[in-house]
């Protein structure tokens, strides 16, 4: 068996003249690193393109970090299998990894009689797609389960399998796996064309030329895009939809237990107000159609409409702070189902439209493929002995690092990272290579300061490690997110 040294290994633009790969994986999504893991955990030797300078820095950067169980998705649909699918992998392999996990349950809440009427009809719903630890809640085991709820509900179900999990570790656990078994990834790689002859592809980048047997585009936002390159047609159309959110400061989340969520329509699943598994209080997302597949920037207006609702949701959010605001870029399409196709005749795999429901269906997404790859004719001798790689716990949900000893004291207060999370971080197969990398390693700067005390610490501790030093003259990123706007109105 490999050991975890001698196996995490990059890659840079010399190694795409020497090596040829059984499959490359095109996008470092939180699917994307799914699916390098999957394949290398079945012998296949596997290369991760990324045109980014980091992991998740795409549609995968800003979600809810919930764990869907399934329950209320078109039946029998490729969504439904690949969530279901990734929900119980997940279950089965996450103390392996050391992913935290916040047990809540989610109560769907009808706030008028229409709404109330469709509720039976999700419970069948639910039940058909094998999620059956539901029940049908009345006014007053609401009011008990959740006290601090506006009380305009006219009813509820409560949902026992859906909860909260960290949307940053967990992709970041699926690639450390993936390396740790041969994989390779490439950084800062931009997929520009592809040949297909002789039964291989030649995939001409930013670093080179790379070659494999078979191409897989996970490449979310762009997915449509590398399709008409590689392959000249694409099935699907990507139509951006943002999602703004509001983050909540800690004292928030004393008011809530449970994941209140809307009534879901064919759109979308609404407006969520939940706990982070990082102990803030969440509330969002919006769901706006754009063009740009880049612009997350968020809006005056569409926060404040969020604050409104959150706050008609649970009216305690009155008196609580807004710590933070993000948005996210869905790669919805002109679907409501994933958009995941296969071209035996090209070996080509297309893995399209992967919307809200990535984090929870993207290890069953990653089985899926590698299904449609054995399907293609192709096989491989699996691994017998996985390595199970762990990464330091920045979730609330368990001993931290700054209650360990000699961790070089702490440097971002506000979310408690120490010194040496920051440094560990900063090194390795995987290594943080900008801020925001950097945070979603740790937390730190996500906390009520957005960096204001610990920035000049930062900037002196990744001045080696990052091309673009930090500014510490920028303002907090709160104030650039309205945030403070929000708080005073």
């Amino acid at each position: 068996m490999k050991t975890q040294s001698s196996a995490q290994h990059t890659h840079n633009a010399s190694d795409s003249k020497r090596e040829h790969y059984d499959v490359i994986v095109i996008g470092a999504g939180v699917v994307g690193c799914a699916m390098t893991r999957r394949f290398a955990l079945q012998g296949a030797k596997v290369l991760l393109l990324e045109k980014s300078a980091d992991i998740l820095e795409g549609a995968s950067k800003g979600n809810s970090a919930i764990l869907h169980t399934g329950f209320d998705e078109v039946a029998n649909s490729i969504e439904h299998q690949c969530v279901t699918a990734g929900y119980q992998e997940f279950i089965e392999i996450r103390e392996q990894l050391n992913l935290p996990l916040l047990h809540t349950g989610a109560m769907v809440v009808a706030w008028n009689d229409e709404q109330a009427a469709t509720l039976d009809g999700l419970m069948e719903k639910s039940i058909k797609n094998g999620v059956t630890d539901i029940k049908r809640l009345s006014t007053k085991q609401i009011a008990a389960k959740e006290p601090h709820l506006a009380n305009s509900y006219t009813g509820a179900i409560f949902v026992a399998g859906e909860h909260v999990i960290d949307p940053w570790t967990t992709p970041y656990s699926y690639l450390l796996q993936a390396l740790a078994h041969g994989a390779g990834v490439s950084r800062n790689t931009d997929v520009l064309s592809g040949v297909f002859e002789a039964n291989q592809w030649q995939l001409v980048t930013s670093k080179g030329t790379f070659s494999a047997n078979t191409v897989i585009n996970c490449a979310g936002l762009y997915g449509d895009k590398i399709d008409e390159a590689l392959i000249k047609k694409a099935t699907f159309t990507i139509k951006p939809r943002k999602g703004q959110f509001l983050v909540y400061d800690k004292a928030a989340s004393k008011f809530l237990k449970t994941i209140i969520l809307p009534v879901p329509t064919k759109v979308t699943k609404g407006v969520v107000v939940c706990r982070t598994i990082f102990g803030n209080l969440l509330v969002g997302p919006t769901a706006d159609e754009q063009q740009s597949r880049e612009d997350s920037c968020v809006d005056r207006a569409s926060l404040n409409k969020l604050r409104i609702k959150g706050e008609q949701i649970l009216p305690a959010l009155a008196n609580i702070p807004i710590t933070a605001t993000y948005a996210g870029i869905r790669p919805a399409t002109q679907f409501q189902d994933y958009c995941i196709q296969p071209f035996t005749a090209q070996n080509y795999i297309s893995v399209g439209g992967i919307r809200s429901t990535g984090l929870s269906g993207a290890l069953g997404i990653a089985k899926y493929v590698f299904e449609l790859y054995n399907n293609m004719g192709n096989k491989h001798l699996a691994v017998e002995q996985y390595i199970w790689p762990k990464v330091n716990q920045i979730a609330e949900a368990s001993i931290r690092d700054w209650q360990k000893v000699d961790n070089g004291g702490i440097i971002c207060h506000c979310e408690l990272v120490t010194r040496r999370e920051i440094e560990q971080a900063l090194t390795g197969p995987l290594a943080a290579a900008s801020l925001n990398a950097l945070k979603r390693r740790t937390r730190v700067t996500m906390g009520r300061c957005q960096g204001f005390y610990c920035t000049a610490n930062l900037s002196e501790i990744t001045a080696k490690h990052f091309k673009e030093a930090i500014n510490v003259n920028l303002p907090p990123e709160n104030k650039e997110g309205f945030a403070e706007e929000l708080n005073n109105a």
